[in-house]
Formats: C-alpha cells, sequence, structure tokens
C-alpha cells in the first residue's frame, strides 16, 4: 500500500515507523503538519491508501479525515483520551500502559479502536519510555491496525467506556523544595523529560529542569545547591537530593528560544562556589552510568563493560574526551571483548550541537569537539589486542551511528533506528565515517546512505550488513542480554584466532590509506563549513536545538520511499517526545 504519515515533526517515533512499514513492503511518504500548510492540498497530492498519524500536535482537518482512514497513534489505554497521556501516567505510578490506533474523528481520541498493545512502564524517564516500551508497543499496534485495514474485512471496535485526562501544565509539575520528598521530585522530573521540563526558580532565575537522578550521600537544606560533577547541579530534598543534568532558560518575549546545556554551563556566573566532586571514569570507580557523569565500567569473567549515557545521546567535547580516557584504562584491563555502551536509549547523536550553538565562538567549539570525537572513534579503530563491541539499546545518529561503526561487532536491539549521515545538518562528516561505512557496506550504498539522509531500521541495517546482531528483547533486557552474548563471544574458540588477526588487517587497511589521510580529508570539509558564516549547517543547526517549527516537508520525506527490503528508509536527530503526546482531530 501507498501510506501517508502526517506528523507534526519527524521524530523518533514516526521515523520508526516509517522505517518498519517500509519494511513490511509498502511504500511511505510523510507530510510535516506545519503552521500555515494547508495539509488537505498535500494530503490530495499524495492520494494515498491509508494516512498514519503517530505524533500529532495539531488538528487533522476534517476534510482529510473525511475522505481517508486516517490512523491516531494514541500512547494511552482504549478509552484514555487527553494531550498528556503518558506524562499523568508516571505521575500516577502506573506500572502498566499501552498504545491504542484508532480511527480520526471529529472529537479527539473518541474514534473506533484499530488495535491496542499494552507495555510495561518501568521507572525512567518519559523520553526514555517513549523510544523503548511506548515505541515497541505503537509499532505492534500499528502493524496490527494496517494489516487489519488492508485485509477490508476488519472492522474496527466502538470505545464503549472513557475517561478524558487534562492536559498537564506547569502549575501542576511544581516542585515543592521545602515538602516534596526525593521519589516526588524524581518521578515530577521524569514525567517531564525531556520536553517541556519543570519550570523553576534557582539562583534568582526562572529555568526549566530537565532530567534527574538520587544522590544518596549528600544532604543540605532543602533547595540548596549542594555540589557539581561533570555538568550536573545536586540539589537537596527534603529527605536527600537529586542530581539535575540539564537547565533551559525561560524564554523571553522577542527573544530566540533559549537552548538545552549542561546545567552549570547554563547556571554560568550565576553558579555559587560548591565542590566539584570528581569523576569516577577508570575501571575501579565508584559510580557508574547511572550517576551525572554517565560513565561507568564493569567485568564479568574476560569481559569489560565501559557503558556511557549523555542526555539525548548529544557528546560535548568534555564527555569525548573523559570517555575517551575510560576506554584507554578499560583497554588496560586482561578482558578479550570489551562492549561499548549497552544501555537502553541513545548511544550516541554525535557532537553536542547546544552546547556549540551557546558558545561564544560556535566555530572553535565545533572543532574542538569533533577533533575529541574522532580522538575517541580512532582509539575504537586501532584497538587490536581485543574485539570491541558496540551494543546499541537506543538509537544513534551522525558522529554517534560512526563510533559504533569503528567497532568490530556492531549489535542493536530490535527497536533500534539508525541515522549515518550528516547532510540533513549541513555537515560532510567525519569520524572516520569514509573508512568504515564503505569498510561495512561498500562504496555505493555508502554513498547512497549519506546521499539519501533516510533511517534504517535496525532489520534493514542488518541486512545491508551495516550492523552484525539484532537482539530481539524489551529495553529493560539489553543489558543482561548482552552481558550474555558477550561471554559467549568470550568464550568462543574462535576468539583468540579473530584477536590474533586484528593487527595484520589494521596494518594491511592503513597500507592502502591511512587512518589520518581518512582523518584529514573529512576535517578539511568540517573546518570550511565551521568557519564560513554563510554555510547552511549555522542555520540548521540553530533551527534544531531551538526547536523552530518546521516551515515545510523536506523533499526527501514527501517523496515516497520504495519498499524494496534492505533499502534505506528518512532523519533522526537528537529528537525528544512532544510535551504531551496529544492526537488530536479536528471537528
Amino acid at each position: 500500500m501507498h501510506i501517508l504519515l502526517v506528523a507534526s515533526a519527524f521524530n523518533s517515533l514516526t521515523q520508526r515507523v516509517h522505517a518498519e512499514l517500509r519494511d513490511h513492503g509498502h511504500r511511505v511518504a510523510v507530510e510535516l503538519a506545519a503552521p500555515g500548510v494547508p495539509l488537505a492540498d498535500a494530503v490530495r497530492r499524495h492520494r494515498p491508501d491509508l494516512i498514519v498519524a503517530p505524533m500529532l500536535t495539531t488538528a487533522l482537518p476534517r476534510e482529510v479525515w473525511a475522505a481517508h482512514t486516517c490512523l491516531i497513534v494514541h500512547p494511552g489505554p482504549v478509552g484514555d483520551r487527553g494531550p498528556s497521556s503518558l506524562d499523568r501516567a508516571i505521575l500516577d505510578r502506573a506500572d502498566r500502559w499501552g498504545v491504542t490506533v484508532l480511527q480520526a474523528t471529529g472529537e479527539m481520541d473518541a474514534g473506533d479502536v484499530w488495535a491496542f498493545a499494552d507495555c510495561p512502564l518501568p521507572e525512567v524517564a518519559k523520553s526514555d519510555l517513549y523510544r523503548g516500551e511506548i515505541a515497541d508497543a505503537a509499532l505492534r499496534a500499528v502493524l496490527t491496525a494496517v494489516e487489519r485495514f488492508a485485509s477490508g474485512t476488519y472492522a474496527p471496535r466502538p470505545q464503549t467506556t472513557h475517561h478524558t485526562r487534562p492536559y498537564l501544565g506547569q502549575e501542576d509539575r511544581r516542585i515543592d523544595w521545602e515538602t516534596d520528598p526525593t521519589e516526588r521530585v524524581l518521578r515530577t522530573l521524569r514525567a517531564a523529560d525531556s520536553r517541556p521540563g519543570v519550570l523553576d526558580d534557582l539562583l534568582g532565575g526562572a529555568w526549566y529542569l530537565h532530567g534527574g537522578r538520587p544522590e544518596h550521600e549528600l544532604r543540605g537544606r532543602p533547595g540548596e545547591l549542594l555540589a557539581t560533577r561533570d555538568g550536573a547541579v545536586c540539589r537537596a530534598t527534603t529527605d536527600g537530593a537529586v542530581w539535575i543534568p540539564e537547565l533551559r532558560a525561560r524564554r523571553r518575549p522577542g527573544q530566540p528560544a533559549p537552548v538545552k546545556l549542561p546545567a552549570t554551563l547554563a547556571l554560568a556566573d550565576r553558579l555559587p562556589s560548591l565542590p566539584e566532586l570528581p569523576a569516577s571514569d577508570l575501571p575501579d570507580g565508584s559510580h557508574g552510568a547511572g550517576a551525572p557523569g554517565g560513565i561507568g565500567y564493569r567485568e564479568e569473567g574476560r569481559v569489560g563493560f565501559l557503558s556511557f549515557s549523555f542526555p539525548g545521546g548529544a557528546m560535548a567535547t568534555d564527555h569525548c574526551r573523559r570517555l575517551l580516557h575510560a576506554y584507554r584504562a578499560a583497554c588496560s584491563r586482561p578482558t578479550s571483548v570489551l562492549v561499548l555502551g549497552g544501555g537502553r536509549d541513545f548511544f550516541s547523536n554525535g557532537i553536542h550541537l547546544g552546547v556549540i550553538e551557546a558558545a561564544d565562538d560556535p566555530a572553535a567549539e565545533s572543532w574542538a569537539n569533533i577533533q575529541a570525537m574522532d580522538d575517541l572513534v580512532e582509539a575504537v579503530l586501532t584497538t587490536t589486542d581485543r574485539l570491541v563491541v558496540a551494543a546499541l539499546g537506543g538509537n544513534a545518529a551522525a558522529g554517534g551511528a560512526m563510533l559504533a561503526l569503528a567497532a568490530d561487532e556492531v549489535w542493536c536491539r530490535t527497536g533500534v533506528v539508525l541515522n549515518p549521515h550528516y547532510r540533513l545538518m549541513g555537515l560532510y562528516g567525519s569520524e572516520y565515517w569514509t573508512y568504515t561505512l564503505p569498510r561495512r557496506v561498500g562504496a555505493a550504498v555508502a554513498q547512497r546512505l549519506t546521499t539519501d539522509a533516510l533511517p534504517l531500521s535496525a532489520a534493514a541495517a542488518e541486512g545491508l550488513g551495516l550492523i552484525d546482531r539484532t537482539v530481539p528483547c524489551a529495553p529493560d533486557a539489553f543489558a543482561a542480554e548482552t552481558a550474555r552474548l558477550a561471554g559467549l563471544l568470550a568464550d568462543s574458540p574462535a576468539t583468540p584466532s579473530r584477536i590474533a588477526g586484528k593487527k595484520a588487517a589494521r596494518d594491511r587497511d592503513e597500507a592502502v590509506r591511512p587512518l589520518a589521510a581518512h582523518r584529514e580529508a573529512e576535517l578539511t570539509r568540517m573546518r570550511a563549513t565551521f568557519l564560513d558564516p554563510d554555510a547552511p549547517h549555522h542555520a540548521l543547526r540553530r533551527a534544531f536545538v531551538r526547536k523552530e517549527p518546521a516551515i515545510g516537508t523536506p523533499p526527501h520525506l514527501a517523496h515516497p520511499a520504495s519498499s524494496r527490503r534492505g533499502d534505506v528508509t528518512a532523519m533522526a536527530a537528537h529528537d525528544s517526545p512532544p510535551a504531551s503526546e496529544p492526537c488530536y482531530q479536528e471537528g
């Protein structure tokens, strides 16, 4: 079928629906519901067999849903209505939730039900849930609904009962630092991550708080800032403390939207003198990836696990340098297999565009960031005394995808979406992609992936040879399953000979074209872009980090993508769920 996706943004869920529908043989196009763009005219041009709306924050016009079957993806169980469904489920401590696919009608979330899939609701941030359990349930429900529609015999079921949950505004998200215990503070932060954040007063300014993790030792007067670590600030609660990794200033009238930044960078000169707690990035360090620094190490037998988790998958210059330091320390350990990543959310999305945008000299910060990223990738590429596995429990894009490709093996959870390209941000790219991408898929496919700038499902990536293994499991099970598979790899009789052959293989490739030559050629192109004030990259970066609305649908999305299995499927970024997850239909 020809399926048209209508969405407010080409976010992670829309990308995954796009990719997996194509994997199932459908022709898929996208139209963004951009302000001032007549959606009905666009739909008439496409003449789709079916419309699916994975994420919609504006009204679907009557003339669209009256003329076409339109399936709305609602992140809530059957009968649940309202624009803040998932947010309220987290605040209400729900332990199970689900996704309903219903038909658009004149009343919001009231249409007949085509499919429903339930899912657990672990205590993780909303954005993590949205890309994990909610996305898994959404794909099961969407694929079921599409199959039922295609059969021509299925009659959707009317809703018999319903419960409308009102919009969750900032007045309902307020943290009372004088009375709220740590559990309540963390739950409030999780329900607002990564958008809209929790509006709060801090050091004489109005800030949106993003993210939150518990602190188990520090204590202080409720609301007081206690310490910093790796860009995060620690704030006391009534019975403990929490780490807040990122802040975003409240927008002032007539000013551009502020950028979400590491908390200490956002506060800058407002920040009082506080103790900076040391990062423990070494293999015997005392904190792991759950701490605000986001880096941890452990060993199980002959396998080392170097975990890292940075907000939004964005890696600033300091993140890259710290991870490189930890990587080198991990390589000093007596292991035969080293696993990178292994967490449930983003692996990496490359350089930190937000920090670059906020820098006094964006060109200089861009240059420092890409050099640090290249240093990290080079260290992985030149490791010849053990096997390195990149374990992706979540999405990866741009330089983060190329970081994964530097490993000997790449394992992806089945729900992962990969975007191995840079073009949509106006960049040529670096991270040795001109070496690693053709090495895996060949020059022709590498050219197509980077030129077409379309995302891949994990299954399609495996079909192309871009990754080595898909891991079919729930997000919470990925770390354990990765550990099991890594143990089998370490115990494999073939592993010693594979390790023994790595140096010779690296030497052969170096003789053909040195890594330094790849790096120099890539960085020459990147530096020219960074230093050119008229390069499109600067406007694209600004629009991305300041969340400027799209003015229309990019041509590479509006054109129906082919359904050839293993072909490429359209743009990922360091995305997030909407502030709430509304799915509107206009009466």
